[in-house]
């Protein structure tokens, strides 16, 4: 399946956290062959290609941000809670529901009827509504119902060098494993497709903790932040190569897998750069911590607008960060780090 391809059907599906049946699906049927499957209690999707060299773990969630529907009223109004999202960018977006594929529209107050004081501020989330169309309570109960989930409803874009889609965070890292594991290494490798990790990195301390790797590498999509004014609240720019982690929130990267790293990605003329910043977290929170402990690092895609629906990434860095895995996996196959 070529690279584009991968990522349009991956960040086309739906999955938010604690609903991520349909991109699991689809990632299982691509990977099933490669070796043996299972999906934990969690609802991890875990592939295990068995070697006798050491115990590797590549991790990527499947979740994306979007909306659970906590009520509905009277009038057919539909309220949510926002999972992942910041309320300010959801006036007037389009969303989907998983289970029904019921499209509505994220609605307010019109400006005309606002007060100053309410113009002057972000409405927040518990002020908004999911309009689809239906006048009470009953009309709305065929197509949606308290518990549902929704996400945003985007089209992928092919910009030229660059891609716009929804959910790039973390279908990108999803991709990227998807298209590494395809080769065979001498190691005793596992791809772990984690579930939960916009609401507080869940799915992957339990799949750590069933797999037992000695080394994980974490693959993410990362924020950008390369339009701020000051270059020096950049955290990351697009299409200067996949970003190295230094320490985040909730985790610092192992020093000596950090340099191994460095040291093949100049080896290979593989362009990288440091991820300058430590707002944020991913699995490695919790991957590091697994048992009596593992060897981590993040690398990423560099993503602009993240955790919106106009996601967008470089080409050349998602194509790089699936180089440098490769070649991160082909040199730990002998020796240590």
């Amino acid at each position: 399946m070529l690279r584009e391809t991968l990522i349009k059907e991956y960040t086309s599906a739906f999955g938010v956290s604690g609903c991520e049946k349909e991109i699991r699906s689809i990632i299982k049927a691509d990977v099933e062959s490669l070796g043996e499957t299972r999906i934990d209690k969690l609802g991890n999707f875990i592939l295990h290609k068995k070697g006798e060299g050491k115990r590797v773990m590549l991790a990527a969630h499947m979740d994306e941000v979007g909306f659970l529907v906590n009520g509905i009223k009277d009038d057919g109004r539909i309220k949510f809670i926002p999972i992942g999202l910041d309320p300010r960018i959801l006036i007037s977006k389009r969303v989907i529901f998983g289970r029904t594929k019921t499209v509505g529209v994220i609605g307010a107050k019109p400006i005309h009827l606002q007060s100053a004081e309410e113009r002057s501020r972000p409405i927040p989330a518990k002020e908004l509504f999911i309009d689809i169309g239906a006048s009470s309570k009953e009309e709305v109960a065929k197509y949606v119902k308290i518990g549902d989930y929704a996400t945003f409803e985007s089209e992928y874009v092919d910009m030229g060098r660059y891609i716009k889609a929804k959910a790039l965070d973390d279908r990108v890292g999803c991709a990227v494993i998807t298209e590494v594991i395809q080769d065979n290494y001498k190691l005793d490798l596992f791809g772990a497709y984690t579930v939960q990790e916009e609401v507080g990195l869940r799915g992957a301390g339990a799949a750590a903790f069933g797999i037992e790797p000695e080394i994980a590498i974490i693959l993410e999509g990362t924020t950008c932040a390369d339009i701020a004014k000051d270059e020096k609240d950049w955290i990351t720019t697009p299409g200067a190569g996949p970003a190295i982690s230094l320490m985040d929130r909730t985790s610092s990267a192992s020093g000596r897998l950090l340099k191994r790293i460095v040291e093949v990605a100049e080896a290979n003329n593989i362009p990288y750069q440091y991820r300058r910043g430590t707002v944020g977290g991913n699995d490695a929170g919790k991957i590091h911590r697994t048992k009596e402990g593992c060897i981590t690092a993040t690398i990423s895609v560099p993503t602009r607008y993240i955790h919106s629906p106009i996601s967008m990434i470089n080409k050349s860095d998602y194509e790089n960060v699936v180089k440098l895995v490769k070649a991160l996996l082909k040199s730990l196959e002998e020796g240590e780090i």
